[in-house]
């Protein structure tokens, strides 16, 4: 990793312990055409916070001018900048993580890089963690996003809550507060699917959600498609429970069940009515239904053994370019 060591500034918001009390983890992915209103909307809400702190961005492997855009922005404020370069992309999630493992305060924000969540609710999420809360959630209050968006996330969410114990009630929205505690602990998991949200929640002793602004992406375009919302929330709930084997394994039984009445039924008819063409198609239908199931089982157990072959492996989660920070953050 290579480090860039900038003259030191003399008025550092920094703790009298050297340690700055909020850090803000931004992850990057092709944003240059919203990297410079995000900058010129999140640095003055957080001088405005009257509180020492850092931000810490994620370069996950853009290939547009993101990270010369980054490289300039610390160059402006490297008292309170810093940036991860990857070497490749690894997702939103393992971007948050490499911040989570790098960051030095004790009060952590998520953000994402869109300004679909403005900057300054984020003393919003401080006040409520003023409060005693550990981990703070948030609501969009209006969300300016086309409608199967919505109506997705609303059927995630359900079925979400029904398969686990975790309670979020806006789970696309990244804005999120994290006490150093729930921090540490969620970079000590090494899973390999890992949604950091949920993890929070389950760690947490006392969550919270509060209700936050939504705007319109300040530009370009969402990173998520339909597929991979789903492929997001099949990876939760299946990293977080085993119901759905559960559930196969009840279905399995039923079917079996109904499977051997009906092998009797059509030994019985036989023997009253003899020989018969007819039902041909019918039984054809049933076996291709059970046949689907069949596999759709199959499938589901393959999600859980792909993600222990995953895990077996002990591969990095990603891989670290060069990190551009200054002293003073080095010695912390």
């Amino acid at each position: 990793m290579t480090s860039i060591n900038p003259i030191p500034s003399a008025h550092r918001p920094i703790h009298s312990s050297g340690l700055p009390e909020v850090s803000v983890v931004i992850p990057v992915y092709n944003e240059e055409d919203g990297l410079q209103v995000l900058f010129d909307r999140l640095y003055p809400a957080l001088d405005k916070l009257g509180v020492s702190y850092e931000i810490v961005f994620i370069n996950d492997g853009s290939h547009d001018r993101s990270g010369a855009i980054l490289r300039q922005q610390f160059q402006l404020r490297p008292d309170v900048t810093r940036v991860i370069y990857f070497n490749g992309n690894y997702g939103q999630h393992m971007a948050i993580m490499a911040g989570f493992e790098r960051v030095h305060g004790q009060r952590i924000i998520t953000l994402d890089a869109d300004l679909q969540n403005p900057p300054e609710e984020i003393d919003h999420l401080l006040k409520a963690m003023d409060e005693g809360h550990d981990y703070v959630g948030s609501i969009r209050r209006q969300r300016h996003d086309v409608a199967w968006r919505k109506l997705a996330s609303r059927a995630m969410n359900r079925l979400r809550e029904k398969l686990t114990r975790i309670q979020m009630t806006d789970q696309g929205c990244m804005l999120r507060a994290y006490d150093r505690k729930i921090v540490d602990a969620i970079t000590q998991s090494r899973e390999v699917s890992t949604y950091i949200p949920a993890l929070a929640f389950t760690f947490a002793a006392n969550p919270t959600e509060v209700t936050v602004e939504h705007e319109e992406r300040a530009a370009g375009e969402s990173k998520y498609s339909l597929y991979k919302l789903i492929r997001l929330n099949f990876d939760l709930v299946t990293g977080f429970s085993i119901v759905p084997l559960q559930l196969f394994s009840l279905l399995g039984m039923v079917l079996s069940l109904l499977s051997g009445l009906f092998v009797i039924y059509l030994a019985i008819r036989r023997l009253i009515i003899g020989p018969e063409a007819e039902g041909v198609f019918t039984l054809f239908a049933i076996t291709f239904f059970l046949i689907s199931i069949l596999l759709f089982g199959i499938g589901l157990l393959g999600e859980y053994v792909g993600r222990i072959y995953q895990q077996v492996r002990i591969r990095p989660r990603y891989l670290i370019h060069s990190v551009l920070q200054a002293d003073h953050f080095e010695n912390t």
